[in-house]
């Protein structure tokens, strides 16, 4: 069932709903404890931490986007996102996800990367990342690591993706 989702930015009184919803869509708190990490990083951008809410004000769907850099570039970063178990397949993590992507190119972000199941990102626009000289620091698989291009007719860097600290990577 797909149902129609409120995607918006995040506000403060959202804070405790976005870690329950890691929590639960998450076998342990890593993901919960890297958004609150990522808080008091320099990479968190106002408005790119994203919620997906239902028609009574439930938050079931999460999406984060955070500064990043590929070689010396700045980029964004996806993730987590995260769905509550009960509203999964139902369209929540797609309405954050859209809308986080949204807003990072209003904001004139031209590159997004990914580390995700290579048959969901697709939908978004996501590709191997590998096509435009782009790796992560670390062994993924190629199909896994997909960056997003907002602008192709604008240069894209290429080189070693380097997370916040809070990733650990």
């Amino acid at each position: 069932m797909t149902r129609a989702w409120t995607a918006r930015t995040e506000t403060e009184r959202d804070i405790p709903a976005i870690r329950e919803v890691n929590l639960a869509a998450f076998p342990t708190s890593l993901e919960a404890d890297l958004v609150e990490a990522l808080r008091s990083d320099p990479a968190w951008i106002p408005g790119l931490s994203v919620v997906a809410e239902t028609s009574d004000d439930t938050i079931a769907g999460y999406a984060l986007l955070t500064r990043c850099l590929v070689g010396e570039e700045p980029a964004l970063a996806l993730g987590p996102c995260a769905v509550l178990p009960g509203f999964q397949k139902q369209g929540a993590g797609s309405a954050a996800i859209r809308h986080g992507l949204d807003a990072a190119r209003a904001m004139g972000e031209n590159l997004v990367v990914v580390l995700g199941h290579a048959t969901y990102y697709p939908r978004f626009g996501f590709t191997r990342a590998s096509a435009y000289g782009i790796r992560p620091s670390f062994e993924a698989p190629d199909e896994a690591m997909m960056a997003l291009v907002f602008d192709d007719t604008l240069p894209v860097p290429d080189g070693t993706i380097t997370y916040p600290a809070p990733f650990g990577v």
